[in-house]
């Protein structure tokens, strides 16, 4: 299986970006970040502007279409989506949200996989099908949730830590998702931040635009500062470890 580790300052690339950069990319582009459903299914024409990209800048995937932690099967449709887009696009590093988003039918919505021993268990094998299916390494990315499962054996940096352990993947770590989570449920975000494996993180992900992070983060602009003050300092502090 191949992987591989992008270095520098990545772009979140989404359709309405094509033509703008095309035009005029900034000189310290390194490498495009895609989201799979944007771009999965798009008319021949975005698609063709959107390979004149990839071939010119290394990709990385970001997933969250497989409900990893959920209790059904794994859907083949959109593993062999996920493994013809990576083909084509020449994807370098793919992670997935280490979250469930389907229940027989998708929820449209990541919640949290329930921290026990159990869930890792369930949570490796399930990494290695998608390995498998994919012919390469993942990473596993903690996601922005609104709620705390109940009976947890232990708590999420605990999780992941157990997660990555036990699965053989690396860890993509999520900063604006980490402060987010701290500011709704209060905990110290470089406590969470120290906890995690940091050896096996290989790819770390900024921000968002944080207008749209949701009614309880935007519920006042204070608030919203006070997340974005956060990401920054938890991105000097991962690069740092």
């Amino acid at each position: 299986m191949k992987h591989h580790t992008l270095h520098g300052t990545g772009l979140a690339l989404r359709p309405a970006l094509l033509a703008p950069l095309k035009n005029r990319a900034p000189d310290n582009l390194q490498f495009l970040e895609l989201t799979p459903p944007d771009w999965i299914g798009v008319s021949a024409r975005i698609c063709k502007d959107l390979q004149q990209l990839t071939q010119h800048y290394p990709c990385v995937c970001l997933s969250q279409s497989l409900s990893l932690g959920g209790p059904g099967a794994l859907d083949k449709h959109v593993l062999r989506d996920l493994r013809s887009f990576i083909a084509e696009h020449g994807v370098q590093v793919f992670s997935e949200a280490l979250a469930w988003s389907a229940d027989d039918a998708p929820l449209f919505i990541n919640l949290p996989i329930p921290s026990t021993r159990a869930a890792v268990a369930w949570t490796a094998a399930r990494i290695a099908q998608v390995q498998d299916a994919l012919g390469l390494r993942i990473g596993i990315r903690n996601v922005v949730h609104r709620m705390t499962p109940a009976h947890v054996d232990m708590n999420e940096a605990e999780f992941i830590s157990a997660v990555v352990s036990a699965s053989g993947c690396s860890l993509h770590l999520d900063l604006h998702a980490l402060a987010a989570n701290a500011l709704h449920f209060g905990f110290d975000p470089h406590a969470f931040l120290q906890a995690l494996p940091l050896s096996h993180i290989d790819y770390v992900r900024v921000g968002r635009e944080y207008p749209l992070l949701g009614d309880v983060l935007a519920r006042t602009h204070r608030r919203v500062a006070r997340c974005v003050d956060d990401v920054m300092q938890l991105n000097l502090e991962a690069l740092t470890c």
